[in-house]
């Protein structure tokens, strides 16, 4: 449901959530107009949180007490009023070019050491995916036809690893000896893009580079080869994760059961985790965030997730997240994921090109 406000309504349910935000104590009317500089009287504040009360946006804890966010009133506040704090980006950024010598430890270091920064900064859990697929070359591409119009692609890896998959031509069946020149053709072009590369490089194929005639062929490869560099980023990921006890120090998390809960998913279930913070590839640069009963899991219903994708080249190969209650502070989270995964994105590029 989309609920229109005005300005003034947009500006004390701003206000509202930036109170709670700072304090965890559910807010009312009196607070914000003299603490907001509103220039409305308490009453004004009154009738317009209880108008936000009725559009889901705001409740009541407890008859007779202020009023906290819901998921909705975080949603609209996200979407619509929060402002990044810049300071956060400049430095994160610079903490992150501080402490980091890219090249002299290996990666899994270097991201656990990411972690625990970016926990610190940021008070919260810090989930960071490792690439895994970053370690696994192409040694040889195959086409082999199977019939008039279906084609074997065969992809060796460099642990000897074989996948297969088959692609369906669109076109009119070619002679066999003219599909057979065509194949090798496409072959020797496949194994000269991407013979010892990584398997992240299966999307950065310059398909410009192929003729009209082979035009059937290309739309499909490519269609396969965004399928597998995306199952190879996420076959056997693995997550480091920082910053446990300092989030378990907010009021959110003060019940026993809520606490074993999260604790389980976290060191436990993490094969059900990785999957929900792999972002969409078709936007995966872009800061994504899942708000309360947003998230799939319920351990995770009274929390926020804020997370992007990092890359290698185009291509992205892991996933950064902080993870904190629905009461966190959007305003520096959001610029500190933005900023991370840009410069995780700029260093595993570059530690890349000079490894292979």
């Amino acid at each position: 449901m989309t609920i229109e406000l005005n300005d003034r309504q947009k500006q004390i349910l701003g206000a509202t959530i930036n109170h709670y935000i700072a304090t965890a104590e559910p807010v009312g009317s009196k607070a914000i107009a003299t603490e907001y500089n509103l220039k409305v009287s308490p009453a004004t504040v009154r009738n317009i949180m209880l108008l936000l009360e009725r559009s889901g946006l705001l409740y009541q804890p407890h008859t007779s007490a202020g009023r906290v966010p819901s998921d909705s009133g975080y949603r609209l506040y996200v979407d619509e009023l929060v402002q990044p704090i810049p300071d956060v980006a400049q430095k994160a950024e610079s903490l992150l070019a501080e402490q980091f010598l890219w090249g002299r430890y290996r990666l899994e270091v270097i991201l656990r050491q990411a972690a625990q920064l970016l926990s610190d900064l940021s008070g919260y859990i810090t989930l960071i995916s490792l690439p895994n697929s970053l370690e696994r070359r192409i040694r040889l591409i195959q086409l082999v036809a199977l019939d008039a119009q279906q084609v074997m692609v065969i992809l060796v890896l460099d642990s000897y690893e074989t996948q297969s998959a088959v692609i369906s031509l669109p076109s009119e069946p070619q002679e066999i000896d003219l599909r057979d020149r065509t194949l090798q053709v496409l072959t020797n072009f496949l194994n000269h893009q991407l013979q010892g590369r990584s398997l992240v490089d299966l999307t950065l194929i310059d398909w410009q580079q192929l003729d009209l005639d082979f035009q059937d062929y290309g739309q499909n490869l490519q269609s396969l080869f965004q399928q597998l560099s995306q199952h190879y980023a996420q076959e056997g990921t693995s997550l480091v994760v920082s910053g446990l006890a300092d989030v378990l120090q907010q009021p959110e998390f003060s019940q026993v059961e809520q606490v074993q809960m999260l604790l389980h998913l976290l060191e436990d279930q993490q094969d059900q985790l990785t999957p929900l913070i792999s972002p969409d590839h078709t936007a995966s640069s872009q800061v994504q965030i899942r708000i309360g009963t947003e998230n799939a899991l319920a351990p995770m219903h009274c929390c926020t997730l804020v997370y992007s994708c990092y890359c290698c080249g185009n291509a992205p190969v892991g996933t950064i997240g902080i993870l904190g209650p629905t009461r966190m502070s959007y305003a520096r989270i959001i610029p500190l994921v933005a900023t991370a995964a840009d410069y995780l994105s700029e260093q595993v590029s570059r530690s890349y090109a000079v490894s292979g």
